[in-house]
């Protein structure tokens, strides 16, 4: 079995990206990668392989970021003082904080597919993920691109 510094190692920062997909909060998304990295820790011994480690990390975050996802639908949210779409020069990073905005903004599913689509996953580990089939996937990511294009679109980017 690999060491556990190995796999925080290979996977921590994939895990933070699709965290901070699902919650566009820096602060809350390594909250998030510390709560799956703990309950990977106390895991991992029980770890059957029947998926691939990656696979079932993965997993382990989806579930922890919906989790965080529905204690924040119960909590009231405030609106950001200001409007990204009113930037007429973005830097790369304002277009990766956009990108995370319009992530945030999709429903549960989406978020998850898309987020893990951007980690390079494959279509057939993200169906055992999702729990959908592989066409499904890749019906799903083609529409959400389209949806993610037309927001960008929208607010002024890929003229």
């Amino acid at each position: 079995m690999i060491p556990f510094e190995e796999i925080y190692e290979r996977y921590a920062p994939q895990i933070y990206r699709v965290c901070l997909g699902y919650t566009n909060d820096p602060a809350q998304a390594q909250d998030l990668v510390q709560e799956t990295f703990i309950s990977v820790w106390k895991g991992l011994s029980g770890f059957r392989q029947e998926a691939q480690l990656g696979t079932w990390i993965f997993r382990i975050a989806t579930n922890h970021c919906l989790r965080a996802l529905e204690v924040d639908k119960r909590m009231p949210k405030a609106e950001l003082p200001f409007d990204l779409a009113q930037t007429v020069e973005v830097s790369q990073e304002t277009k990766l904080q956009l990108l995370y905005q319009f992530i945030a903004e999709l429903e549960e599913t989406e978020r998850i597919i898309i987020s893990l689509e951007l980690e390079g996953l494959p279509q057939a580990d993200m169906a055992a993920i999702v729990g959908l089939t592989h066409g499904n996937i890749r019906i799903r990511v083609h529409r959400i691109k389209e949806k993610l294009t037309k927001k960008f679109k929208a607010h002024g980017q890929f003229e």
